[in-house]
């Protein structure tokens, strides 16, 4: 079968989430339209109404107690009332815990990415939530034992960031005002109110996580799996002591790591503020200087630069071995004009570019990374000019101590001119690093730091995941994994804050003996201060000595990659541990595959053994509507509790007032939100917030989120509610569902055909989620639910189940409608946790089914019982003649009193049997007759050709104008044969055997809408 005739086929699949995403993405443009547009007072007041009803609405359910449902259903999907009550229940009930599926059942884990304490959750969070909650849903449903566990991250330096600029904000002070002790008690105080919202966000999203389990990367297991880690990898000579260049932040006074980095696109000549200085200061960045140096010998080279303050640092000038331009300068020496003494070699390199500025380069060991490599191959000297201030020390010259560095930028110029040395200034596109939590520009400075040897764990990544011990989805996320893997750098794990684990490393301070605290020779790590003493002990060689704890911290990705294990008790060989680790798949963004993922495993796989997952899946990045980064500057950071409960405009732009951000910033904020948001963010139930973030997440790298399509799906919600609604007054107070589901043999055609659409979900849903493909997966369940249960079979079984229907056929319509209901809710169940727990319980239950909840019930899988391709393949051909009649009718603009005659050469018997469904389903049908005979069909009708031997007529005599009629057949019979001709020219041609008969059955049915049309034509023309 080709993929263009099989609905089921990979292309097919691609096209229906096209155009499902397309028509989500209309429904969302005709509800903006519809808002815009709604001046009428009545609507206005229905609006109002309805608002107050759900505002007006109060959860009476007890904490942890079941919502009583014995009350009739709400007049409308109200998702506040819907979703109040259950997650505690859910909790209560211990449906979260592992051990609620069964000692020996296949296990499942996600070990939840823990949110930073910084502050609220964002949708990108929601996003992550709502993904990992529906895989942990899924496998729930299956039987598998699931932990989901839940935790937060210290986040060292946006923590401590963010409390310090509060600090500042509300009493004007500084961390070091209250001192180390207080300070950090103040974060901790900053950390437990977070961690509570945080909490509380989750429970709002439906994360179903085994809160008994919940960890934080500084409490004392996960602080003792940290120490344990610093001292083994110590102590194999992994982790070591060096003076190296590192990111500086001089605002935090503190290292950074490259994810802390942001690179600022310049396009050439830019003036720039700088935190730390007068907010009227700007300084000129996107520039590169030339000046010249004086060589000993009389000449001068010159050299540029994009940073003139640097070149008080100069220790060399680097020039390409074969360069002919400066052979004669090889191993001479240039002044350094404002040094007194510093002479600066020339020397040759192959890293120099002969084709840029002169050919020659200045060489800044100190505060350049590609200059620090130059300077370890020829031995330089490295002088540091900079202190952790920003100010220019000694080493800078006496006319620049004490300078800021940018003041110092615009003085060295200066003095560059005054000494007839500067050469020109010129635009230069580049990049400028920016501290992500303080906006200052990044200095590369060197410190003594504890590093990470990384190559041999990264290797042991890379052999591993080549092997097929990890899976990383998508496919492009795993080529960077290489990518990254095979170019990985040493870590710098020290970190100069307050907030994090402080290193386990000791100065062993001898007395008499010279030391040098750069280097490791005189420090020791220790489990314990006792370890450290005794270890110290062997160093000093029975001299007197004090040990010094190293003030720095580690780095917060050094915790964070302990997270898999270190949750599980490691190094404790605790049960979890032993169950639980590896874990089934981590669930992250594809950002933080390196910086986070990568430590994981290489750390995982160095004091483990093992891979602490065994697959990766990577979601796309969220935006904004616009495709613009989420940023709080902007005004665009959404908190999934606005989506879920909806917020007005005004209360919108109050948060902005409760962050950190300044005058300025609130400002354009503000007008971004009118911009985006300008009636508010409208309230959409976190079901609809859920099913839309999977809805989107297809692979890509980015997904630009419309507020206006989750909307869309709570449109979806409520039609999920009142097609339950609907059927819950069709399933009277008589009837009992069959203790089996499966079919009786006794099941209509419509029967046979929903019930096959069921199992094609399932089939679909199953392999999707396997394969990771929420897109897919959404669209499965949405298409049954609304095109298939709503649009038909629902429709269709209303006079099945009429009282004038025979008892059989009522209590048969009435079981498949059950059983797509019960099946229905629970393939929906993972991505609309709420809606379909409190639909699912207002359902009877089989005899003898005493499944407490939805979510514990079991997820349906393809049955080879409900497999009808028979029924699917007739009644979709009943419903080809449907939609043509519907088409028809509306051609005419028919709305009442639709007469339908059917000629049907080959299927007779099979549409006689279904007319009572073509008028069901058609909207002021009166009657549909099947006619042996086109005499049989009286004079004055449309028609419409279904297939070679189906036409479907309706009566339009006196309802039309019969010239434009006759003019309307000669169009269409333009067309048609023009198609025919076509197919002609390819009757001698060789064709694959399908393609063949493909053309053949277009011929047929060509020539039969020819044909008709030429008799619809005539009779329009003989009335």
């Amino acid at each position: 079968m080709s993929s263009q005739s099989n609905p089921n086929s990979k292309s097919a699949a691609k096209k229906e989430a096209k155009r499902l995403e397309k028509e989500a993405k209309l429904a969302a443009k005709a509800v903006k339209t519809t808002n815009n547009n709604d001046n009428s007072g009545d609507k206005r007041v229905k609006v109002e109404k309805k608002k107050e009803e759900e505002e007006d609405f109060v959860n009476t359910t007890p904490k942890g107690e079941k919502k009583d449902l014995s009350q009739p259903m709400s007049a409308g999907y109200n998702p506040i009332a819907v979703e109040s009550a259950w997650y505690d229940w859910w909790h209560s009930q211990g449906f979260f815990k592992p051990e609620y599926g069964g000692k020996n059942a296949e296990v499942f884990v996600i070990p939840a990415p823990p949110p930073n304490v910084t502050g609220s959750l964002h949708i990108g969070h929601a996003l992550t939530t709502a993904i990992q909650d529906s895989l942990v849903r899924w496998n729930r449903m299956l039987g598998r034992q699931t932990l989901f566990s839940p935790g937060f991250d210290h986040a060292g330096i946006s923590t401590q960031s963010v409390v310090e600029k509060r600090l500042f904000k509300s009493e004007g002070k500084t961390r070091h005002d209250l001192g180390r002790e207080r300070f950090l008690e103040t974060v901790m105080d900053w950390k437990n109110e977070y961690q509570a919202r945080i909490t509380n966000q989750l429970h709002r999203l439906g994360g179903s996580y085994d809160w008994d389990r919940v960890a934080f990367t500084m409490n004392e297991g996960l602080s003792k799996a940290v120490i344990e880690t610093f001292c083994r990898l110590h102590e194999d000579g992994i982790i070591y002591r060096a003076n190296r260049l590192v990111n500086w932040c001089v605002r935090l006074n503190t290292t950074l790591s490259n994810l802390e980095v942001d690179q600022k696109q310049l396009t050439g000549r830019t003036l720039m503020s700088v935190p730390g200085y007068d907010a009227k200061e700007k300084f000129e960045f996107g520039v590169i200087t030339s000046f010249a140096y004086p060589l000993e010998a009389g000449e001068r080279v010159v050299v540029a630069t994009t940073r003139p303050e640097t070149m008080l640092g100069d220790t060399a000038i680097a020039v390409h071995p074969d360069d002919d331009r400066y052979r004669h300068l090889h191993g001479k020496h240039a002044v350094h004009p404002f040094v007194e003494g510093r002479r600066i070699p020339i020397v040759t390199d192959e890293m120099v570019d002969r084709e840029f500025g002169t050919g020659a380069v200045k060489i800044t060991p100190a505060h350049d990374q590609n200059d620090w490599e130059v300077g370890v191959r020829h031995g330089l000297e490295v002088v540091n000019i900079m202190n952790d201030d920003g100010t220019f020390n000694e080493h800078a010259g006496e006319r620049f101590k004490g300078m800021k560095r940018f003041h110092a930028r615009v003085a060295v110029v200066e003095a560059l001119k005054e000494a007839g040395l500067f050469v020109e200034t010129k635009d230069n596109p580049m990049m400028i690093p920016i501290c992500s939590k303080s906006g200052d520009v990044i200095e590369p400075i060197l410190k003594p730091q504890w590093w990470v040897n990384c190559k041999p764990l990264a290797d042991e990544a890379i052999k591993r995941t080549r092997a097929g011990e990890l899976i990383i989805t998508p496919k492009q996320s795993e080529n960077e994994w290489y990518r990254w893997l095979e170019g990985i750098q040493d870590w710098c794990i020290s970190r100069q804050l307050w907030w994090g684990h402080r290193c386990p490393a000791y100065f062993v301070n001898v007395e008499g003996r010279e030391q040098d605290k750069n280097d490791g020779k005189n420090w020791i790590v220790g489990r314990t201060l006792e370890q450290a003493t005794e270890r110290a002990k062997v160093l000093a060689a029975g001299q007197p000595f004090t040990l010094v704890q190293d003030e720095d911290v580690l780095d917060t990705w050094f915790s964070s990659g302990l997270w898999p294990f270190s949750i599980m008790g490691w190094p404790e060989k605790t049960l979890d541990f032993e169950k639980f680790y590896p874990s089934s798949i981590l669930e992250t963004g594809w950002d933080i595959l390196f910086f986070w993922v990568a430590r994981m495993v290489m750390l995982g796989i160095k004091l483990t053994g093992r891979m602490p997952f065994k697959e990766v899946y990577c979601h796309a990045m969220i935006r904004d509507a616009h495709g613009r980064k989420m940023s709080k500057s902007l005004g665009n950071v959404i908190d999934p509790i606005d989506v879920i409960q909806g917020l007005e405009l005004e209360k919108l732009h109050e948060k902005l007032v409760e962050g950190n951000l300044d005058e300025r910033e609130i400002k354009k904020a503000r007008e971004g939100q009118k911009k985006d948001f300008p009636k508010g963010i409208p309230q959409c139930g976190t079901d609809a917030l859920r099913f839309a973030l999977c809805a989107y997440s297809g692979g890509g790298r980015d997904i630009n989120l419309e507020i206006l399509r989750v909307e869309g799906y709570r449109k979806f919600c409520n039609k999920i509610f009142n097609a339950t609604k609907f059927a819950m007054l069709k399933l009277d107070g008589e009837f009992v569902p069959e203790v089996n589901a499966k079919p009786t043999g006794k099941e209509s055609l419509v029967e046979r055909w929903i019930l096959h659409k069921l199992n094609i979900a399932a089939r679909e849903i199953n392999t999707q989620m396997g394969e990771r493909n929420f897109m897919m997966t959404t669209t499965a369940a949405y298409n049954f639910w609304l095109y298939e249960l709503c649009d038909v079979y629902i429709e269709a079984m209303k006079p099945m189940s009429d009282d004038k229907s025979p008892i059989e056929t009522r209590r048969s319509a009435q079981q498949t409608l059950y059983t797509c209901l019960d099946y229905g809710l629970r393939l929906l169940h993972p991505f609309m946790p709420f809606v379909t727990e409190e639909l699912w319980q207002r359902l009877p239950r089989r005899p003898g089914d005493a499944t407490p909840s939805i979510m514990v019930s079991r997820f349906p899988v393809f049955d080879e019982a409900f497999v009808f391709e028979d029924a699917d393949r007739e009644f979709d051909l009943v419903f080809a003649v449907l939609k043509a009649g519907r088409s028809l009718a509306a051609s005419y603009n028919l709305q009442s009193d639709i007469q339908f005659f059917i000629h049907a050469q080959d299927d007779a018997r099979l549409i006689e049997g279904q007319l009572p469904t073509i008028v069901a389903l058609t909207k002021g049908c009166k009657s549909a007759v099947v006619v042996n005979d086109s005499k049989d069909v009286p004079a004055g009708c449309g028609s419409s050709v279904v297939t070679k031997s189906i036409v479907i007529r309706t009566l339009v005599r006196g309802l039309v104008d019969l010239d434009r009629e006759i003019a309307k057949c000669e169009k269409k019979l333009d067309v048609a044969r023009l198609n025919l001709s076509k197919l002609a020219k390819f009757e001698n041609e060789t064709l694959p055997e399908n393609v063949r008969l493909a053309n053949e059955e277009k011929k047929k049915t060509l020539e039969a809408e020819i044909m008709t049309l030429e008799a619809s034509q005539k009779m329009f023309a003989d009335l």
